[in-house]
């Protein structure tokens, strides 16, 4: 069993706003460990694709709420589920395969589950119809060491807040 560093867990309103919050929150839960702004923005996209997924496919833009959970474990491992109680995937094997999509192919491009797997190291997809659909995604982090310095995340929060 993996021993936690740290988790979360939130549950939101499915409107596309909130996308931007989901965003900002894996940011920030990652701050502590200093990862590389290419590392950032993968989980970040990652996981702007589950909840936009999640908003506009699981809920037809339509409300409900979006469950966004993470951990870390001591070993630099990020797992993040995004879980939504919308309409559920009939076929999620189909659903996976780049540029399908179920809104209009002028709308969609039908890459979310593509983007996620290309960004993640893995990812897994539980669904039912009528019953929701959660994203399971984790990814790895190598060990850093610190050099005396603040992580770039924390140090542009706190030279923000007038600390330092």
């Amino acid at each position: 069993m993996e021993t936690l560093k740290n988790q979360i867990s939130m549950e939101f309103d499915a409107i596309s706003e909130n996308e931007r919050l989901a965003r900002v929150v894996i940011a920030a839960f990652l701050a502590g460990i200093d990862p590389t702004i290419d590392e950032l923005e993968d989980v970040k996209t990652a996981v702007s694709e589950a909840v936009t997924n999640a908003i506009i496919h699981g809920y037809k833009e339509n409300g409900g709420k979006v469950v966004l959970r993470a951990s870390l474990s001591a070993d630099g491992k990020l797992s993040v589920d995004v879980i939504d109680r919308g309409v559920g995937i009939a076929d999620v094997k189909e659903a996976m395969q780049p540029l399908f999509t179920t809104g209009a192919p002028t709308e969609r491009s039908g890459m979310g589950f593509s983007f996620m797997e290309a960004f993640m190291d893995g990812l897994d997809v539980e669904s039912a119809p009528g019953e929701g659909t959660c994203v399971h995604m984790w990814k790895r982090f190598k060990e850093r060491q610190m050099v005396g310095t603040k992580p770039i995340l924390q140090a542009a929060v706190w030279n923000r807040s007038g600390r330092e």
